[in-house]
């Protein structure tokens, strides 16, 4: 049997048995908001994400050790 089965016949066996109104209701409330989209972004929000994934194809990024680095030189001559 592979993993994803194994996983979702535990899952099934766990919620079969349980008497824990307040559990089933957490998994309820996350089966809900997997099916249905979490979050609305607005239209300028998608153009700001498409024109980042833009710059970092294109190389204009920076790492982040690099930036913390470049911070605490920074910091440094303060």
């Amino acid at each position: 049997m592979d993993l994803t089965a194994q996983i979702k016949k535990n899952l099934i066996s766990r919620i079969k048995d349980s008497k824990d109104l307040n559990f089933l209701n957490a998994l309820q409330t996350i089966f809900d908001s997997s099916e249905q989209e979490l979050y609305e972004l607005s239209n300028e929000q998608k153009k700001a994400i498409e024109s980042s994934r833009i710059e970092i194809e294109n190389g204009n990024f920076h790492k982040n050790e690099e930036v913390i680095s470049e911070m605490r030189e920074w910091l440094k001559k303060k």
